[in-house]
């Protein structure tokens, strides 16, 4: 176990019962985050946000770790910012064809936002999750730092949070592979410990999108297929039911496979052959760096263009108020609108922006 966790403008070792307020949803990563918290001296104080029905099994996992943990628990009711800032728009942008990240929404606009204002009112500056990813300074600014462990690197998901929340911000996870994740709650005898990872997406659990999207009252654009040589395949079962890069499920017997290159606005979906959904570039909007500071022509990073793709080079070819536009060294594969592109330095997250098209 390291002596030292970077959190926020310390970046050192805390004094003994410093105050961290830890965002505990009762799995084995936030768990251990307390248990790492609380070995180092920490006062630890855990609060649960639930942000629907979908996660009141994760409220009470929650209170059965704090009980095991010694810790006292807040449950915090966000179900309503959780429904107007990520759940509508999320069947909104589905129903448009464009595939949005919620977890990338949710952390600065729900997540860490009620984190921050539940330890505001506590009066304790730190807050803490279970992610794994770093914080580091740098400049005189904070930034998100790749985890330790690149399988399970979490650094992507975090882009968006503003400089307030990164300089209270604690990640004693990103310091360690999973398997010491595990090592360390079941020594603990945290019921946690064997827990399986949570959801992509935490208010699907049954991974049903289209299903959740259509119950909920939102009718998804309807179209055509468009086969690679602009021949009309038929009618699709609604664009909520398809991605950029998808091949499986599309039920078209066409003699060869067949991939989503594109959903158009009106509704149609464009198909190419195999070795046709890359694409050389990407435009993006709401685009954002870390430190405050405007993305210009000429600059060169890496950038990822959803959470689990390799860093790829790339440059800021021009910004243009909201449109900032991104051309690859090379191609990459089925950068889906809605998603996010994420600038990296190295292993610092520099910022990143909402993909609107592709190039």
């Amino acid at each position: 176990m390291t002596d030292e966790i970077c959190c926020g403008d310390s970046f050192g070792t805390f004094e003994e019962q410093d105050r961290v307020l830890v965002g505990l949803s009762g799995g084995v990563d936030s768990s251990a985050c307390v248990r790492i918290l609380l070995d180092q001296g920490f006062a630890v104080q855990g609060v649960v946000l639930r942000f629907s029905p979908a996660h009141d099994a994760a409220v009470s996992a929650a209170q059965t770790a704090a009980k095991q943990l010694g810790i006292p628990l807040i449950v915090e009711d966000c179900s309503a910012d959780f429904e107007r800032d990520i759940i509508e728009p999320f069947c909104r942008e589905y129903c448009e064809g464009r595939t949005p990240s919620p977890c990338v929404m949710c952390n600065p606009l729900v997540k860490f936002a009620t984190l921050a204002r539940v330890a505001d009112r506590l009066g304790i500056h730190f807050i803490a999750t279970g992610h794994y990813a770093r914080i580091d300074e740098a400049d005189g600014s904070y930034y998100v730092r790749k985890a330790v462990s690149t399988a399970r690197d979490q650094s992507y998901m975090l882009y968006a949070l503003p400089q307030e929340i990164l300089s209270r911000l604690c990640l004693p996870v990103g310091e360690f592979e999973k398997d010491d994740i595990r090592e360390l709650a079941a020594a603990a005898n945290l019921s946690s410990a064997t827990a399986p990872d949570s959801q992509e997406i935490c208010f699907i659990p049954d991974g049903k999108y289209a299903e959740y999207i259509e119950n909920r009252g939102f009718s998804p654009k309807q179209g055509r297929f468009i086969g690679p040589d602009g021949e009309d395949l038929g009618a699709h079962k609604g664009v909520v039911y398809y991605t950029v890069g998808q091949r499986k499920g599309l039920n078209i017997a066409y003699g060869e496979p067949l991939f989503v290159r594109r959903i158009l606005p009106d509704g149609n979906i464009e198909l190419a052959r195999g070795g046709n959904e890359f694409f050389s570039g990407v435009v993006l909007t709401n685009a954002v760096r870390t430190d405050g500071r405007p993305l210009a022509a000429g600059q060169h990073y890496e950038v990822k263009v959803r959470s689990r793709a390799t860093c790829a080079p790339c440059t800021i070819e021009e910004v243009q108020a909201d449109r900032v536009t991104v051309r690859f060294e090379e191609p990459q594969r089925a950068p889906a609108p809605g998603q996010s592109a994420v600038f990296y330095d190295g292993e610092l997250v520099i910022g990143g922006g909402i993909i609107s098209e592709m190039l």
